[in-house]
């Protein structure tokens, strides 16, 4: 299992070819685990062979870590089958969500959705992360979401939520900067009071993408989209995030309307960059 450092690219398959002919200059790559559950299909096969000369990090979006269900809240078959990808593909993280999908092992929908902030969720989570982490004996990193809502219910601040979890658990968290700047302009808080609340140890892993803007009963509401390049204003939060956190590694995400591999890897430069002036100027000095 090789440690991973840098700013890495999520792969996507149309790039599948050009990692392996061409080797591009990628320090590491993050896959979802769920597209490569049979070893032997034709994904797995090319993720084999890329693998071979990348550090490889596994971002799951199907645990459902939010579900409640008193007898087996984490499906069974569903991490067998993370645990068994793991096995082959010796990832250096494995990550999922702050979040439910499914329901009762019965109702599974296609989407990543928001939980209460209560105590009852907070234990329900507690005890699917720490399911999950015992069957796959390894640490478990938990993304914070972007929301567009609120429970009325919820009695505990997002941050809080999370900090609470990496210290009952021993989980990790991947900061996701564009889902914090979404959030935050979906809610009105404060994205520099979120980073600064969350413990700075905890943090492993940041990712970066492109968000789109809807228009909602007659405001501008801020979706995690996964479909643009990364924004000014999520790279200045990104710049605030390192300067807190540390140079860890980076991942650039896009899911929909994938470009070439080359509009990737120049947000990787991108990254880079802030990074470098961030730790090595100081911080009067900083124009980002």
């Amino acid at each position: 299992m090789q440690k991973i450092s840098g700013v890495g690219i999520g792969l996507r398959h149309r790039h599948f070819q050009e990692f392996i002919e061409n080797k591009p200059d990628v320090p590491w790559l993050e896959v979802h685990t769920e597209n490569f559950f049979s070893k032997d299909s034709t994904s797995s096969k090319y993720l084999a062979k890329i693998r071979q000369d990348y550090p490889i990090s596994a971002h799951c979006v199907g645990l459902s870590l939010g579900s409640a269900k008193v007898d087996c809240p984490v499906r069974e078959q569903h991490l067998k089958n993370i645990k068994s990808t793991l096995d082959w593909l010796q990832p250096s993280m494995v990550s999922d969500h702050l979040s439910w999908s499914a329901s009762d092992g019965v109702h599974y929908l296609p989407d990543l959705l928001p939980i209460p902030y209560t105590e009852e969720a907070f234990n329900v989570v507690t005890a699917n992360i720490n399911r999950v982490q015992d069957v796959l004996q390894r640490q478990l990193l938990i993304e914070n979401p972007s929301s567009y809502l609120t429970f009325v219910d919820s009695t505990i601040l997002e941050w809080d939520f999370l900090g609470q979890l990496s210290k009952s658990t021993g989980c990790g968290l991947l900061l996701d900067v564009n889902n914090l700047y979404v959030s935050a302009h979906n809610h009105g808080f404060d994205a520099l009071m979120y980073l600064n609340k969350l413990p700075r140890s905890a943090v492993k892993e940041i990712h970066l993408a492109g968000y789109s803007i809807s228009q909602i009963e007659g405001r501008d509401v801020y979706i995690d989209s996964h479909a643009h390049k990364v924004y000014d204003s999520v790279w200045q939060l990104y710049a605030q995030a390192i300067e807190r956190f540390g140079n860890i590694p980076t991942l650039i995400e896009w899911d929909t309307d994938i470009p070439e591999l080359s509009v990737l890897i120049d947000e990787k430069y991108k990254a880079e960059a802030i990074i470098d002036k961030v730790l090595h100027q100081p911080s009067g000095d900083r124009t980002l």
